[in-house]
């Protein structure tokens, strides 16, 4: 026996006749016997108050716990032996079965109506909700309609196969037990349907449940089908006897058997919860706060227990599932007083599955019990908790335990019905200390990381309500002051600012401090890494010391970052990747961390906290330039501030950076920062050319990475300074460089005589002609880009001109340049020296006299400059070049100044490539201008005529 849900008491005893029939009708007890009378028992204590007979509500509607005695009788109530009576509460009548059905209008038991057509039932059923009565006789089953006061309507009369032993409503149908086997009835058209057999050894048993499911007795077991016979569950309720008769009440099945009453929960596995020994019973009844068992000739009363009392009797044995099940049936009203007691259960039943290994379900009725997460973590000591203004001390969590019925109790006042748990107290820590393995083993962990899972949407939600009613009262300025240094705790990605005070974060750093934990007991070290990615409130001392400890890197650097200790992280970061890289790394460390997961870092940082972004990619740049590099453009780092901070701490790595800079976006680049450039690859240019010409193994025509890079940024950009420049070359070296400087500052001639003379590369000289050409084609202003053509011509014919005194030249031109004197003058032809500039095919010697420099020649230089020239180029012709070049730009080249420059020597012959198509599209110009002034006079004269 589990526990006591029932309490026998004796009503009445020594009844004058045998009792055939019995009912209760408020708290009197209607008991017709044997002699046909209907003899009317009351409560001792209401017959004393001498009311009035009729008055059977004045004492109350329950049944009482105690003696009964006769209020009076009434006489020839029936004429045959009652076989049943059922009190129709909401209708206030009494329907009796004797020799016929009939109604008795209560109190006064006035016979209000006989059914006729009922003579010989021997059973039936009232649905009292629709007030439809089925009742069986023979082999008929009938049923009749209430239709209010005296009147009974038949509805239908149906056949079956043989006398019906049992029924009962089940919705619209009816279940019958007929014979040895169960049938559903279609009370609308008549059908029938089988069940299955009812067994062998007892006769069929029809039970309604207040679910509107049936519970079908077949032998000493009781089968539950829905409301068209079908099975509802594998489980079924197994009694010591086959029961006569079972009554429902609540959540228990009340069953008469031949020598006891049986009592059984209605909730698997069906077990026994209590029985009585009781002979010769031969009714069985529900009361509306009791069940009424009647022997021959005596009423007893099984009156329930109060639920609180069997809630501590359940719970104080161990059945906990039971336990809660009845708090369910507490009423409405006292919600406090249930919620009191199913947390107080569920605390009791966690720990009993705690300590027998059972973890997972003992942490979910710690979940249901909404017991704080403090109280659950008590039962774990190794987890580090931070500390927190809810429970300050360890010991207050150890003892919590003692108070652990009263849990969420409020003001129910549940202290007189409910046994406290056994505490926990200090001095029993020890004891517990030798179990400490057991509970951070894994299984127990596991269930753990799962309540703490269940638990964190709610606490972390209102976590961050709290912090968000934060920043709205700072918005609108509430009373803590803006600058007040001991409201704020710290800093966490997502979650705004984190106060000391509030109880609802410091539950949520209570509880993702000890799931970080447990995650990594267990080795879920994806999951932790996870939840210190999202949004969480982890304790940052207690995490930074454990995964220090257990080497849980990766982990640590996420707890850094989300606490925006970037510094820490990126100092953690490199001093792992450096260990990576030495011969003693230690094994627990993870290969992953190279230089480029520093790159990877700083990426986000680079809108908040340049400077930090630009001291920690100093580590990283020379082991991966490119990446730290790309890391610096793409960022929000002002160009001038990377350069200047390159230049400081890694100059080897400034060009580099400056080269892809403009690569990326060569307008974006600064003069300043273009002239940066250039004179790094200089000054490499410089000492590469230094090493070489000490060895003596210079090459004017060499070219290293670097000078090329030189050459094509002298080239390609205009930024930089070419007069700083040209002062840093040697004076016998680096002609190319000297020319491109030249040539940026409009010398053309000295930076055409420097690739024709010095470097001797006429190709080069043509290729600057041509850049000069297109560059100046696409400006308005240009007048005869072509002349930069005639001058390299003057070169190629003047060979006595040559560059003697060049390096003289070259430095009173930069001196010229520093007075702010303008460096190029535009078009200002230079005039002749003498008259030979009339003649068709001038001398070479005169032949500067006819010079004409729009945009392209060496203007700035004074007549007297041209006699500086000495004679180390000799005095041979360059003819073939002269040649090869009007062949080649003969479109670009004004043909008459050109002649006029050619010596008289010069073969008309080797003048065909240049003169054939020059004449040939001079010829095509001057047809297509006749052309055109004849339509033009055409359309004058037509408009005279008009």
């Amino acid at each position: 026996m589990v526990h006591n849900a029932y309490d026998s008491f004796e009503l009445l005893t020594n009844c004058p006749n045998k009792i055939d029939a019995i009912e209760s009708y408020g708290s009197k007890l209607l008991i017709a016997c044997s002699d046909g009378a209907l003899r009317i028992y009351a409560p001792v204590s209401a017959i004393s108050d001498k009311s009035p007979p009729s008055d059977y509500h004045n004492h109350g509607d329950q049944l009482r716990k105690e003696p009964y005695s006769l209020e009076r009788t009434v006489n020839g109530f029936s004429k045959k032996p009652m076989l049943s009576m059922k009190v129709l509460a909401s209708r206030e009548l009494l329907l009796s079965l004797s020799e016929s059905i009939a109604f008795h209008r209560l109190p006064n038991l006035e016979t209000i109506a006989v059914l006729t057509k009922a003579k010989g039932a021997n059973v039936f059923d009232w649905d009292d909700k629709r007030g439809f009565l089925c009742f069986a006789r023979q082999k008929r089953v009938c049923i009749f309609r209430h239709d209010g006061g005296r009147g009974f309507v038949e509805v239908k009369d149906f056949g079956v196969s043989d006398t019906v032993k049992s029924m009962s409503w089940c919705g619209e149908n009816i279940c019958l037990g007929i014979r040895k086997e169960y049938w559903i009835l279609n009370s609308t058209n008549g059908a029938l349907s089988q069940v299955f057999p009812s067994g062998r050894l007892a006769p069929p048993l029809v039970v309604s449940l207040p679910s509107g499911e049936l519970l079908l007795g077949k032998d000493n077991i009781g089968v539950f089908v829905d409301q068209n016979g079908k099975h509802l569950q594998a489980e079924k309720i197994c009694w010591s006897e086959a029961p006569s008769l079972v009554v429902i009440q609540k959540s228990y099945a009340i069953s008469l058997l031949p020598r006891r009453i049986e009592i059984r929960s209605l909730r698997v596995p069906y077990s026994l919860i209590q029985a009585f020994v009781l002979q010769n019973v031969r009714h069985l009844i529900e009361s509306n706060n009791a069940i009424i068992v009647a022997l021959s000739n005596s009423v007893r009363a099984l009156f329930p227990v109060p639920l609180g009392a069997q809630i501590v009797q359940l719970t104080a044995s161990g059945n906990f599932e039971e336990a809660l099940a009845l708090c369910k049936l507490l009423p409405p009203e006292d919600s406090n007083l249930r919620a009191a007691k199913e947390g107080s259960i569920h605390i009791r039943y966690a720990h009993y599955l705690f300590d027998n290994g059972s973890y997972e379900e003992a942490m979910e009725h710690f979940l249901a019990s909404q017991v704080d997460i403090i109280y659950v973590l008590s039962l774990y000591p190794s987890i580090v908790l931070p500390k927190t203004s809810l429970v300050p001390e360890r010991e207050k969590l150890i003892d919590i335990s003692q108070d652990a019925p009263y849990l969420s109790r409020g003001s129910c006042g549940l202290s007189d019905i409910m046994e406290p748990s056994p505490p926990i107290h200090l001095s029993d820590f020890d004891e517990h200390s030798a179990l400490e393995s057991k509970k951070m083993s894994h299984n127990t962990l596991m269930a753990l990381i799962k309540y703490l899972q269940k638990r964190r949407f709610g606490i972390v939600e209102k976590a961050t309500a709290e912090g968000t009613d934060e920043v709205v009262l700072d918005a609108v300025g509430d009373n803590y002051g803006p600058y007040d240094s001991n409201r704020f705790k710290k800093s966490n990605k997502g979650r705004g600012n984190i106060a000391i005070n509030s109880g609802a974060r410091e539950m949520a750093a209570i509880l993702d401090t000890a799931l970080l934990q447990a995650l990594l007991l267990t080795g879920q070290t994806s999951a932790a890494l996870e939840l210190l990615k999202g949004l969480n409130y982890c304790d940052l001392k207690i995490c930074e010391e454990i995964l220090q400890k257990w080497n849980h890197y990766t982990a640590l650097l996420e707890l850094y970052k989300c606490n925006a200790m970037h510094r820490e992280a990126l100092k953690l970061l490199h001093q792992l990747v450096e260990e990576s890289k030495s011969n003693q790394s230690k094994p627990e460390l993870n290969p992953k961390f190279k230089p480029e997961s520093i790159v990877e870092y700083l990426k986000p940082l680079c809108w908040t906290d340049p400077m930090l972004v630009l001291e920690f990619s100093m580590l990283v740049l020379e082991s991966c330039p490119t990446q730290t590099i790309e890391l610096l453009l793409s960022g929000n780092i002002p160009a001038d501030l990377v350069n200047s901070y390159l230049k400081q701490h890694a100059p080897s790595m400034q060009g580099r950076y400056l080269e892809l800079m403009l690569v990326m976006n060569e307008n974006g680049i600064s003069g300043n920062l273009q002239n940066e450039m250039v004179q790094i690859y200089l000054s490499e240019v410089l000492d590469w050319h230094a090493e070489l010409n000490a060895q003596e193994k210079w090459d004017e025509k060499a070219y290293s990475p670097t000078r090329n890079k030189l050459l094509s940024a002298l080239e390609s950009i205009s930024g930089y300074n070419p007069e700083a420049l040209l002062k840093r070359l040697p004076a016998d070296a680096l002609y190319e460089e000297r020319a491109l400087l030249l040539g940026k500052m409009n010398q053309h001639e000295l930076a055409l005589s420097l690739y024709v003379h010095k470097l001797h590369v006429p190709d080069l000289a043509l290729s600057y002609c041509d850049r000069v050409y297109e560059s100046a084609a696409h400006l308005p202003s240009a007048k005869s880009s072509g002349n930069i053509y005639l001058t390299l011509l003057q070169i190629y014919l003047n060979p006595r001109k040559t560059t003697m005194n060049f390096e003289k030249r070259i430095t009173n031109l930069v001196s010229f340049q520093n007075t702010n004197v303008p460096k190029v003058s535009s078009v200002t032809p230079v005039k002749a020296k003498g008259g030979r500039a009339t003649k068709k095919i001038a001398a070479i010697e005169g032949a500067e006299d006819l010079r004409v420099s729009p945009s392209g020649t060496d203007s700035s230089r004074s007549d007297g400059d041209a006699d500086e020239f000495g004679d180390e180029g000799g005095s041979t012709i360059m003819l073939d070049e002269v040649l090869d070049l009007l062949s080649k730009r003969w479109d670009r080249i004004n043909g008459a100044q050109a002649l006029k420059l050619l010596p008289r020597e010069t073969k008309l012959q080797n003048l065909l490539p240049f003169l054939g198509p020059l004449l040939k599209k001079s010829s095509e110009a001057y047809r297509n201008l006749s052309v055109i002034k004849s339509l033009r006079q055409s359309e004058n004269l037509q408009v005279s005529t008009i």
